[in-house]
């Protein structure tokens, strides 16, 4: 639970953008009676390639859409209608949808990024219509043990259902977050480490399911940016991981090591966190979760 939106070699621009120089033009015959020709100016350098990977992930496929929702469903829910509408012991809000998006109850106001209301927004732009308690300007629930209550009630009930119908556009939701937390990243690291965090991106995004880690990452535990997100002074989002990889070569060596930096990063996440938490009893939860990043789709 997320506790809650280019860089290429000239190997890869020969593919992408067709930047490849043609072969050299052979030299015609000198100009008889006359001042040499003059040379023509050099062609222009095009700007220099920034470090990357030579090859980039395309677009999803809506299969691949559909497999990362039912992944991410089963990695925050157990894949049950029931784990929709969710509030862990010793948490101070619910976790709703397949995303376990976080929804502050009115007056709290937690470390964790707030995700519910931009996903009923996002929503609300595709054009679908909401159960009315989705759409509370906070969590209309303002304990856990007033959830359990009404657990089975028909608010939640109909939340719920609503959700299992609309997982589409949940996955879709935590795509868009995804794509739009590299510039945050990019943006929190420092300037000398950004090269090597951006490669380090796109060396994992080169096959389907390192783009299916990244995604479900930045769900689960964020992007990495927010200062309020860290213990001890130290995060435990994306930017974490991406910044902790080791050097290794893109595809699925890359999906392999984001797996095995992303379960570095979360035991020194538990390892820092306040002892009243109790986020050792995740560890093992937390590391079957990013061993699925190094396995195909």
């Amino acid at each position: 639970m997320q506790a809650a939106s280019v860089v290429v070699v000239c190997s890869a621009l020969v593919v992408f953008a067709g930047c490849a120089a043609g072969p050299p033009a052979k030299a015609g015959p000198p100009a008889k009676a006359g001042p040499p020709a003059k040379a023509g100016p050099p062609a222009k350098a095009g700007a220099p390639a920034k470090a990357g990977p030579s090859a980039k992930a395309g677009p999803l496929s809506a299969t691949q859409r559909a497999v990362i929702g039912r992944k991410i469903w089963q990695n925050e829910c157990a894949g049950t209608v029931a784990g929709l509408t969710t509030w862990n012991v010793g948490e101070e809000f619910p976790s709703l949808g397949i995303g376990h998006f976080i929804w502050y109850p009115a007056g709290v106001k937690g470390r964790f990024s707030e995700s519910w209301p931009l996903f009923v927004a996002f929503a609300k732009q595709r054009g679908l219509t909401l159960p009315t308690v989705a759409m509370a300007t906070a969590s209309p629930w303002k304990s856990r043990a007033e959830f359990q209550k009404n657990f089975n009630g028909k608010q939640m009930t109909g939340l719920r259902n609503w959700l299992a119908a609309n997982v589409a556009v949940q996955t879709d939701f935590i795509v868009a977050r995804s794509r739009a937390a590299l510039p945050k990243i990019l943006a929190t690291a420092p300037a000398p480490e950004r090269a090597r965090i951006e490669a380090n991106y796109h060396k994992v995004g080169t096959t389907a399911h390192g783009t299916y880690a990244l995604i479900d990452y930045v769900n689960f535990k964020g992007d990495g940016s927010l200062a309020t997100e860290r213990y001890k002074g130290v995060g435990w989002g994306l930017l974490q991981v991406l910044a902790g990889m080791r050097e290794v070569a893109a595809g699925p060596p890359a999906a392999a090591e984001f797996a095995a930096s992303a379960k570095r990063v979360l035991s020194r996440r538990i390892a820092n966190s306040p002892p009243a938490r109790g986020e050792q009893r995740w560890l093992t939860g937390w590391h079957n979760r990013c061993d699925t990043y190094a396995k195909a789709l």
